[in-house]
């Protein structure tokens, strides 16, 4: 049994069971009645429980911590937990050329961003950090400040999920495993909008942070990481 297997079947034993007016030998859910509410089989739910199977698909994850009612904070552990199985790391991201990091430090004390595929912050301005302290600005809209800090948060989330799915469809990893982690951690709120994406996101436009209302242009760098620079300048 691995760490994954064995927070599954904690979970499952500590989930209140169905009233069916008949005593039960063991805690918790029965393996069938979780498989059930998940939709998966009991067989395959015995494998993931031993260790066996290590390599659940994202859907498979959504449906088990939906069917466990996981909090938040437990889907992150559940994610966790799979990142941490998985000896593969990405190769670290190769340094921003010294123009790009002399562009942006030109363009203080203006929030500016030099943004990966994937929506990773690969370096920003002061003003930038100050304001949205986040290393990826789509797990900050689906985190648990996003909505707070958004107040057209539905819209905001549409154009995240957008640019992630536009990412991963060109097979960019980072984006690809993004969308994985999101699917677990953000669940339906991530994935209904990420499934039923069908426009690329705006390039050019407005956001409210808070009562600040922001103009935005995004201008692609030249090379071959698909590096986007993107500006936020204040509206009045």
């Amino acid at each position: 049994m691995n760490a994954l297997g064995r927070f599954l079947r904690a979970r499952r034993e500590a989930t209140t069971p169905p009233e069916t007016g008949t005593r039960r030998r063991t805690p918790g859910l029965r393996r069938g009645e979780l498989a059930e509410r998940a939709g998966i089989s009991v067989e395959y739910l015995t494998r993931l429980e031993r260790g066996t199977d290590r390599s659940p698909s994202g859907q498979i994850l959504v449906a088990l911590a939906n069917a466990l009612d996981l909090t938040a904070d437990e889907r992150v552990h559940l994610y966790r937990l799979i990142k941490a199985d998985n000896s593969c790391q990405p190769p670290p991201p190769a340094p921003l050329r010294p123009t790009v990091q002399a562009l942006l430090k030109a363009l203080e004390p203006t929030p500016a961003c030099v943004l990966n595929p994937a929506g990773d912050v690969l370096a920003c301005t002061a003003t930038f950090q100050k304001l949205i302290d986040a290393q990826n600005v789509i797990r900050f809209a689906f985190g648990p400040h996003g909505r707070e800090f958004y107040p057209d948060w539905e819209t905001v989330a549409n154009d995240r999920a957008a640019a992630l799915r536009a990412a991963a469809d060109l097979g960019d990893h980072g984006a690809i495993a993004l969308a994985f982690e999101l699917s677990i951690t953000a669940g339906a709120a991530f994935t209904d909008r990420y499934d039923t994406a069908a426009a690329l996101p705006p390039t050019t436009g407005t956001e409210r942070w808070g009562d600040l209302v922001v103009a935005f242009e995004t201008l692609l760098l030249p090379g071959e990481d698909e590096h986007r620079l993107v500006t936020y300048f204040s509206q009045h």
